[in-house]
């Protein structure tokens, strides 16, 4: 068949439905980082005799629990998302998270629990894969870049909502302390709840439908976007004819076709999102788990006061993406990816070595490392752009799922290794905790430079102009050769 159904969604200009599109689905990053810093608050009160009366071992491997449960979702659901539809997905892991979250607020013991984490964790995960498939697919191509920085962003957004909830919720003089945590608990599925009615009215990929031999469909959808757009008030470009493309449609390939793809013909591609997100994601674990810790151990913070050192971090976070996503789309990814990296890698350097002189006061460090995440946040959300955009449709929604997951493993040893290099609380050295930071920098600075020689000119670029999907290689391989 041939199409121009990617042109016409390309040369779109920006408009309410977009706008809709990106409000519904980036709801997922703001649900995990609420979820994730409601979960971490509430875990001392769940050591108490009114509530579960867990130990400190339990309430950790609680959030274990979760993060095995978003990558055991990652796989599952991605490979979903790529053989069933986006749309499908999309609802549905929302809808697994809603269920698995709102039960998991009535929790009577650990066992029921940590069933329930897990699912809720799988929910999120696979989120994830389906979210940025879509996003990617349907969002015109010169806006590509900001607004995937701007969606993974709001991570931060969900822990300032979760941050600011937590100091009612969790006040024992306000609410009972065996029902504030359960409140908390459900108020990300009552905020999912509203956007899924949302997502439900949104249309599947028009770019998934045709892989998938759905021609009349994947026209459909892609005039109910043009007219969503048309009624929006803005005019409707005219579509450039020569961007027209043969496909003959492939479907979901194997897993031995995956692998060929992920390992053989993108082997550059693939290392270069391998080293993007473990050093990102190596980067947050250790700073972000151990950021209470540190504070309490060398300035003598509070746990109740560290909260308003998180606010500032997550700000620094949240902002950084809003502000340096666009100049992903107009100086360049390579460019931008590779400083963005480096910077804070050198940065992150610099901060621990005057950590470990002592010329720091927790307001300092605080301060310091909110500049530093401005930059990381920005680099780390365009390791979910790159392994995004460089893969080919039809392995899309898994090979984010598969970085993901990769990411994640490797990410969840550092809060492992800088809690030891913290040491003795009695007795805090901070000559360990300054070789972890240089660590951090170093993997941070390394995938800068891996960026620099392999990142690709993404920009304003469509998808299948970056990684020609099966099914166009397959319409190529079936013309006759003169």
């Amino acid at each position: 068949m041939r199409t121009l159904v990617p042109a016409r969604l390309d040369r779109l200009p920006w408009s309410r439905f977009h706008t809709k599109l990106v409000v519904a689905l980036g709801v997922a990053w703001v649900l995990d980082g609420m979820e994730i810093t409601i979960a971490s608050a509430v875990g001392s009160v769940l050591q108490e005799k009114e509530t579960l009366g867990l130990s400190a071992v339990q309430v950790g491997f609680t959030a274990t629990v979760y993060l095995i449960g978003q990558v055991a979702g990652a796989l599952v659901f991605g490979r979903l998302s790529d053989k069933y539809g986006r749309r499908k997905l999309f609802v549905l892991t929302l809808g697994l998270y809603l269920v698995a979250n709102g039960i998991t607020a009535f929790s009577p013991n650990l066992a029921f629990l940590l069933v329930f984490r897990f699912f809720a964790g799988a929910g999120i995960g696979g989120e994830y894969a389906a979210i940025h498939s879509a996003i990617d697919e349907l969002i015109p191509s010169r806006y590509r870049g900001r607004v995937d920085l701007a969606v993974s962003g709001t991570y931060w957004l969900g822990a300032i909502i979760g941050t600011a909830s937590t100091y009612i919720l969790l006040n024992p003089d306000l609410l009972p302390v065996n029902l504030g945590w359960r409140l908390g608990l459900l108020i990300g599925p009552v905020l999912g709840a509203m956007i899924w009615v949302l997502r439900r009215h949104l249309p599947e990929s028009p770019r998934w439908l045709l892989m998938h031999g759905r021609h009349e469909e994947a026209e459909r959808a892609a005039d109910s976007v043009e007219a969503a757009v048309a009624e929006s008030g803005r005019p409707l470009p005219e579509v450039d004819q020569s961007k027209s493309m043969e496909l003959r449609p492939h479907g979901a390939p194997s897993y031995r076709e995956i692998l060929r793809v992920v390992l053989k013909e993108y082997p550059k591609r693939t290392f270069l999102g391998v080293t993007m997100m473990i050093s990102q994601s190596f980067l947050y674990n250790a700073i972000f788990f151990t950021y209470v810790i540190v504070l309490n151990t060398f300035y003598g913070v509070s746990a109740s006061d560290a909260s308003k050192y998180l606010l500032v971090f997550a700000v620094g976070n949240l902002a950084g993406p809003f502000i340096l996503g666009p100049l992903f789309d107009t100086i360049g990814r390579r460019v931008m990816i590779s400083s963005t990296y480096v910077v804070s890698g050198l940065l992150l350097a610099l901060t621990g070595w005057l950590f470990k002189q002592g010329a720091l006061t927790a307001t300092t460090q605080a301060l310091l490392w909110s500049v530093i995440f401005f930059v990381a946040s920005a680099a780390a959300s365009s390791g979910y752009l790159t392994v995004s955009e460089l893969f080919p449709l039809e392995i899309r929604a898994l090979a984010i799922a598969l970085f993901f997951s990769v990411a994640q493993g490797f990410g969840a040893l550092g809060p492992v290794l800088f809690g030891a290099l913290i040491g003795d609380e009695k007795n805090p050295d901070p000559s360990g905790l300054f070789y972890g930071y240089l660590l951090a920098s170093t993997l941070m600075v390394l995938a800068g430079v891996v960026a620099y020689f392999f990142a690709v000119n993404a920009e304003r670029r469509s998808l299948e102009d970056l990684a020609p999907s099966l099914s166009m290689r397959d319409a190529k391989a079936d013309t006759p050769t003169t």
